[in-house]
């Protein structure tokens, strides 16, 4: 488990550093600064809560504790958030990691079309076909309302609009 989180990790560092080179050649110099927002979901670790050393299991969840810094992506026609963990010690420091599904990928499929999803995609480059239609927006929770619910574990630091989508 802990060679697969650190293998995530290095290939997160490297696609970050893919990124940062197209841009550097496609854009106007820049400058990048050393914050770098670098969060795991869906893992397990061991952490110390409750006065027990204990392990926990991050399932649709981040990290939160104090000063964290985070990222809680939308659909991918709905914004996405750059957060700072509150350390909310009832959820074991830890937030949702995104807005969740409210319907299956099957029940996604057989309720939306292709033009739905281009019209819930509208102004972003993506896949607008067959092949990602599970990922709907439709087929996700709203998340203004997944953070408003969990205003208590995390601060909003920057939120962002989508303009690009890469989905497999």
């Amino acid at each position: 488990m802990s060679w697969a989180q650190s293998y995530a990790r290095e290939n997160r560092d490297q696609m970050m550093q893919l990124i940062l080179a197209a841009l550097a050649r496609h854009l106007p110099p820049f400058q990048a600064t050393m914050t770098v927002v670098n969060c795991h979901h869906n893992y397990v670790d061991r952490e110390h809560h409750f006065g027990k050393n204990v392990w926990v299991t991050r399932k649709g969840a981040i990290r939160a504790r104090e000063g964290d810094l985070g990222i809680i992506p939308g659909s991918m026609g709905a914004k996405s958030y750059i957060v700072r963990g509150r350390g909310n010690p009832e959820s074991f420091c830890s937030c949702a990691h995104g807005a969740g599904r409210r319907m299956s990928r099957t029940a996604a499929e057989k309720q939306f079309t292709v033009a739905d999803l281009t019209a819930q995609t509208a102004g972003v480059i993506c896949r607008k076909d067959q092949g990602v239609l599970d990922e709907i927006p439709g087929a996700y929770k709203d998340i203004d309302q997944v953070m408003a619910n969990q205003a208590d574990l995390v601060e909003v630091v920057h939120t962002l609009k989508q303009v690009v989508c890469v989905k497999g």
